[in-house]
Formats: C-alpha cells, sequence, structure tokens
C-alpha cells in the first residue's frame, strides 16, 4: 500500500511540474484566411436578376398572413396584393422589386432592361398601390408586415428616390402613398414598442430601425430620423456583452447582436459608437477575430435554408460597422468569408430560398465599400 501511494505522490509531482499545453482560448495566434473579395459585375447582376424575375408574378405557392375578418375577405393573393402578391410572400415581392431597381440603377445595360421596366410599371401602379394602401387600413391587417415588410417598403422608395431614370419618377410618385402611410406606422407604433424584439428573423428591431433610417436620412425626414434614433437609444444604449456565441439560431436569417450593432453605427456619433461597440462587442476589435459562417443542411428546406441569409446580413453589418473605422477594416474579410460561402448556392436552387435570397445577396454585395 505505502509503494502505491508513494508512487501516485511521485506521478502527481512530475505531472505538477510538467509544462502544460495552453488551451487556445482566443484567437491571437490564427491563421487568417484572406478570402476572395466578391463582385457585383453586370454578369453577377444578371445572374441575380433572374431570381425575382422568376417570382414577382409568381402568384403560387403563397404565404399571404392575412387576419380574415369575414368571408368577403378569402380572395387571391393577386387580388388582395397587386402589386406585390409573387414571390411566395409580401415582403419577398417587394424586396425583389427592389432588387430590380437596385440592378438597374447600376447597371442600366442589364439583360432585357426596357422588358424589366415595363413590368415595375404594370405592378407598381398608381391604382395598384391604393389597393395595397387600402388593405393596410383594414382594422384586421393594420399590423401587417410590422417591421420586416415595412423596412423593405421603404428601402424599395429609397432606392427610386436615387435612381435618376425617368421611371423611377413614375413609381416613386406611383409608390408614395404606400410609402407615406408606412412613415406614418413607424412614427405610431415606435412610442409604443416598449422592449426590442431581438430575434433572427422577421420582427428584429434593429432590422426594420436600420432600413428605415437609411430612407428616412435619405429623403431628409429628420421626424423619423427623430424618431428612430430616440428609440435606439433607449432599447440599445446600455447594451454591453451581446452573445455572439449563441448564434446563429437553427432558422435565423439575421443576426441579432450584429443587427444591432449596425443600427447604432447609423445613430451614434462616430467617437460614442466606438466606445459602445467596444463594450457591446469587444472581440470585433480583435484584428484575428474568426465568425464561422452559417452553415445549411438542406435548401429545399424553407427554415433550414434561412442560414444563408444570417450569411449575407452578417456581411452587410459588418462591412457597416467597417465603415470609416480602420481599427475595424479587418471585418471586411469575414464579411467576405460569408458572403462567398452562399453566393454560389443561391441560383439554381430551390424556390424556397430562390424566393427571397437574391435581395440579400444583391444588399451584402451594394454594402461592399473600400475607404
Amino acid at each position: 500500500m505505502k509503494t502505491f501511494l508513494l508512487s501516485i505522490l511521485t506521478l502527481v509531482c512530475i505531472s505538477c511540474n510538467t509544462p502544460q499545453k495552453k488551451e487556445n482560448t482566443t484567437n491571437s495566434e490564427a491563421v487568417i484566411q484572406i478570402e476572395p473579395v466578391p463582385h457585383l459585375d453586370l454578369a453577377q447582376a444578371n445572374r441575380l436578376a433572374s431570381l425575382p424575375l422568376a417570382c414577382i408574378n409568381t402568384e403560387f405557392p403563397n404565404k399571404l398572413n392575412q387576419t380574415l375578418g369575414g368571408e368577403g375577405d378569402l380572395k387571391t393573393p393577386s387580388v388582395l396584393h397587386p402589386a406585390f402578391y409573387g414571390c411566395f410572400d409580401w415582403h419577398s415581392s417587394v424586396h425583389g422589386h427592389w432588387s430590380l431597381v437596385s440592378l438597374l440603377k447600376r447597371f442600366p445595360n442589364l439583360n432585357d432592361a426596357d422588358h424589366i421596366k415595363e413590368r415595375l410599371l404594370a405592378n407598381i401602379s398608381a391604382e395598384n398601390i391604393l389597393t395595397e394602401v387600402a388593405y393596410f387600413d383594414n382594422k384586421h391587417n393594420s399590423s401587417f408586415e410590422r417591421t420586416y415588410g415595412w423596412a423593405w417598403l421603404l428601402k424599395l422608395a429609397e432606392e427610386l428616390h436615387t435612381w435618376s431614370d425617368p421611371v423611377a419618377r413614375t413609381l416613386e410618385q406611383n409608390l408614395q402613398p404606400l410609402t407615406d402611410l408606412i412613415v406614418e406606422k413607424y412614427l405610431e407604433f415606435l412610442p409604443k414598442l416598449n422592449y426590442p424584439i431581438r430575434v433572427g428573423e422577421h420582427p428584429n428591431t434593429a432590422f426594420g430601425l436600420s432600413f428605415a433610417w437609411d430612407y428616412a436620412s435619405e429623403v431628409g425626414n429628420e421626424k423619423l430620423m427623430d424618431a428612430i434614433r430616440a428609440r435606439a437609444l433607449f432599447f440599445y444604449k446600455n447594451d454591453t456583452a451581446c452573445p455572439l456565441g449563441w448564434e446563429p439560431g437553427g432558422y435565423d436569417f439575421l443576426s441579432p447582436c450584429l443587427e444591432e450593432a449596425a443600427l447604432m453605427k447609423r445613430v451614434l456619433p462616430e467617437a460614442d459608437f466606438e466606445t459602445w461597440v467596444h463594450d457591446f462587442l469587444p472581440q470585433l476589435a480583435d484584428k484575428n477575430f474568426v465568425l464561422a459562417v452559417g452553415e445549411v443542411s438542406d435548401r429545399s428546406d424553407g427554415k433550414l435554408v434561412h442560414l444563408d441569409g444570417v450569411n449575407f446580413s452578417r456581411a452587410w453589418s459588418l462591412y457597416k460597422i467597417a465603415e470609416n473605422m480602420p481599427k475595424y477594416a479587418h471585418l471586411k474579410n469575414v464579411a467576405n468569408a460569408h458572403i462567398n460561402y452562399s453566393l454560389p448556392n443561391i441560383v439554381g436552387d430551390s424556390y424556397e430560398g430562390g424566393h427571397w435570397l437574391g435581395s440579400f445577396a444583391i444588399y451584402a454585395l451594394s454594402s461592399i465599400h473600400s475607404d
């Protein structure tokens, strides 16, 4: 027994005096792979345009998300939403139209540009938009698409406002009644929202405020900007240590942490934002920061394919955070890795992703900046 105890003590002593391999708990020694910078050129634009072109006038399948007030409300999607009935659901149709406007604005020589303009004019007609407004005026659907679809509607309005083509002036004028209604809905809703919605899907408050801010900033709507800034500060100013490691959730297409940071980048002065983001996501300042992409196991599953979306939305948020901030320039490489993972997979794949992912890819690619 004494011999056995002596042997155990000897092993313990040896163990205590043997250098142990230190576990790498940081990224300080990581080898960072430099990712190719993705580009939105004419060829890529034509490839991505094929997605909304294939769905903006495709009525079925369709997810209406409608509240029925009576039998008379049972109508086909194209009757209820003559402007935005395609692409499976209303918000996807809205940002499908945004995609085409965005691509035409950047690439006037896009394939079939004249035909695309005709389709935009046919869908976003003055008559159709008034029918869309009437749908929102129905008491049973007054909160329809709050705030995800609202945000994309304002993004479409912003894109039309900044497009110099004469067709854009007609489309902007036709859309204006719905644009004005959505602005009113934001102004009415925001003071009532006591707590932010931090999920990684449609209701995410930070995403909805970011796109609304972009519109308000572009058109000079100070009232909307003030409302957004006030609510963003109320919700997020004191946030610290966001649990980025918990992301993504299995169905996420938005990053709660990064969307919030991208919103605060918009509403805070640069020096204040740098202080805030240091407390909120301190790991972003590490030049060896890495973030694994969201991996998609089945692109024919409408929920699982959301993770391609989280890759694109993470990218646009990271680009926004890095904008004009050399200290965070390394985040662009992380963003590039996310785009490069999902971009090759969205054209020619299933309708579950194809009806909406093109818009996410286009917005991510359009967010790349070289400062």
